[in-house]
C-alpha cells in the first residue's frame, strides 16, 4: 500500500532532545540543520519525508536527573518552536485536530508537541503553561518514579499514584491534553484508569505477553485502555520486540530494564551489538507480531504507531524514520486491509484526539 495515502501519525520521536543534547548545536536548530541527513542519528527532515510521516509527535524529553528540569524542558520545547519557525515550508504547527488535515493539504509535516515525564512539576500551573506553549500530550513519567506516579522501571512509591497525581489527571483532562501512560507501572496505569474520564494512550510500548520487558503493556491494562476508547501504540524499541534480545541484554541491565550502575558505555555498546545479532528477521516482522497479537486481543480500533526513534540503535530494517513503509508492507502481506492500516496509521489517533480535545 502507498504509505502517502495513510496520513501517517507517528506517536513518539525524541529528535528535539537529540538536538538539545548535541555537543555542537546545544539546542540551536540552525546549527544542527535538520534539512541535511544525519547518519549519526535516526531522524531528520529528509528521512521523515521519505518515511511518509504526515504528522510527527515530537517529545520534549529530558532525563529525570536533569538539573533545573523545568528550565531544561522549556529549552527542549523551544527546539520544537525553532523547527516550526526555521522550516515553515516543511512543518505545520498542530494545535487542534483540524491542523492535521491542514498540514497534509499543504504538503507539510504536522508538528505535534508533547512532553515526556513530569519531573520538576509540582504545581498544576505548569500544565497550563505547557498547554499555552502548544503541548497537546503528556507522558506522566519516564524511567524513574516521581513523587506522584510510579514508573514501570523503578521501585514503587507509597501509592501507584498520589492525590496530586489524580489532580494532574483531572487538570490535563480539563485542558484537553492527552494523558499518556507509557513508562507508567501497571499498577499506576490501573490507578489512572480508575480516575480518568477521557480515553488514554500508551504512546510507545508493545505486548508484554510476547516480550516480558517491564515497559511493555500487560493484557489486562491493554484491555482496560481499549474498553475506555484509548490506544496502545506499538513501538520499534529493540529490547521491547523479542524476548531473546531482551534476555541477551540482561547482563548489563538491572531487574527493571535499565542499565546497571557502573556499566560503561563501551560495555553497553558491545552488549547491544551482541544482542542485536540475535534478530533473525527484519524489525518490521517483530513489530507486526505485536500488532497482530494486540489486534486479536483489543481490536483494530485501539491501535497506533509510536516509533520512539531516539537516536538509535534500532532494529534491522527499521533503522530510521525513512523505514515506515517497510512495516506497512509487512502488514499488507499479512492480510491487513486498507481500512485497518488507515486506522492504525492515523484514524484511531484522530478519533481519540477529537474526543479529548478542548480549545
Amino acid at each position: 500500500m502507498d504509505i502517502s495515502a495513510l496520513n501517517l501519525i507517528d506517536g513518539h520521536n525524541d529528535m528535539p532532545f537529540v538536538i538539545w543534547a548535541d555537543d555542537k548545536a546545544r539546542g540551536d536548530v540552525g546549527l544542527w540543520d535538520a534539512m541535511r541527513l544525519h547518519p549519526e542519528t535516526d531522524t531528520d527532515i529528509p528521512r521523515l519525508k521519505a518515511g511518509g510521516v504526515k504528522t510527527q509527535v515530537f517529545t520534549a524529553y529530558i532525563p529525570t536527573d536533569t538539573p533545573q528540569p523545568l528550565r531544561a524542558r522549556l529549552e527542549v520545547i523551544d527546539v520544537m518552536l525553532q523547527l516550526e519557525q526555521r522550516y515553515p515550508d516543511v512543518f505545520h504547527p498542530v494545535l487542534a485536530p483540524d491542523d492535521v488535515e491542514a498540514a497534509r493539504a499543504a504538503g507539510k509535516i504536522g508538528l505535534f508537541k508533547a512532553v515526556e515525564g513530569l519531573v520538576g512539576v509540582d504545581k498544576l500551573a505548569h500544565l497550563r503553561i505547557f498547554k499555552a506553549l502548544g503541548i497537546r500530550l503528556i507522558t506522566l513519567c519516564h524511567n524513574e518514579s516521581l513523587p506522584f506516579v510510579d514508573s514501570a522501571t523503578d521501585h514503587p512509591g507509597r501509592k501507584p499514584i498520589s492525590s496530586f497525581g489524580a489532580e494532574i489527571i483531572a487538570e490535563m483532562e480539563r485542558l484537553g491534553l492527552i494523558v499518556d501512560l507509557a513508562h507508567v507501572s501497571p499498577a499506576a496505569q490501573h490507578a489512572v484508569l480508575d480516575v480518568a474520564k477521557n480515553p488514554l494512550v500508551i504512546s510507545h510500548a508493545n505486548a508484554r505477553a510476547l516480550c516480558d520487558h517491564p515497559r511493555n503493556a500487560p493484557d489486562d491494562v491493554m484491555k482496560r485502555i481499549a474498553d475506555a476508547g484509548g490506544l496502545v501504540m506499538a513501538t520499534f524499541v529493540p529490547a521491547f520486540l523479542t524476548q531473546k534480545v531482551y534476555d541477551a541484554l540482561k547482563p548489563v541491565m538491572d531487574g527493571m530494564g535499565k542499565l546497571k550502575p557502573g556499566v560503561d558505555h563501551h560495555a553497553y555498546a558491545e552488549a547491544k551489538k551482541a544482542a542485536f545479532a540475535l534478530f533473525t528477521l527484519e524489525g518490521a516482522e517483530y513489530v507486526a507480531d505485536h500488532l497482530d497479537y494486540m489486534k486479536n486481543l483489543i481490536g483494530i480500533d485501539a491501535l497506533g504507531i509510536g516509533s520512539d526513534f531516539y537516536g538509535g540503535p534500532n532494529p534491522p530494517g527499521l533503522e530510521d524514520a525513512s523505514t515506515f513503509p517497510a512495516l506497512f508492507a509487512v502488514l499488507s502481506r499479512r492480510g491487513w486491509t486498507t481500512g485497518e492500516q488507515e486506522k492504525l496509521a492515523s484514524g484511531n489517533f484522530m478519533h481519540l484526539w477529537r474526543a479529548v480535545y478542548r480549545p
